[in-house]
């Protein structure tokens, strides 16, 4: 029983101060993209819930879905990638950056409704 507890207060541990230092050294952009990227995945993970639950009498709607909130998770961690390491991508702004995430999201968007039937 000892054992766990303080398995416990480690774990408590641990993550309070990842927390800590990550909203002390993080900017408001990287969470705001981050925070994007846990939504993406939180809604991958219900819709995933609600097939197994539910069904997937709509199997492409599903699919479509899924691979949506996933595409959207993978252009959330490059422009992610692209604001926090300026170094690698030298010749790509912000902005730049930004409208390609927007343009990737709007082409993504139309193919997703195309499969969707």
């Amino acid at each position: 029983m000892n054992i766990i507890a303080d398995l416990k207060k480690s774990l408590v541990q641990v993550v309070d101060t990842v927390g800590s230092e990550y909203k002390k050294n993080q900017t408001k952009k990287t969470k705001m993209v981050d925070a994007w990227c846990v939504y993406c995945l939180a809604t991958a993970a219900v819709q995933v819930m609600y097939m197994l639950t539910v069904g997937s009498y709509p199997f492409n709607s599903f699919l479509a879905g899924l691979f949506c909130h996933i595409a959207m998770f993978g252009f959330g961690m490059s422009l992610r990638f692209q604001i926090t390491s300026p170094g690698d991508f030298a010749s790509v702004t912000p902005e730049r950056a930004l409208a390609d995430f927007v343009f990737c999201h709007l082409v993504l968007f139309f193919v997703v409704w195309s499969f969707m039937g």
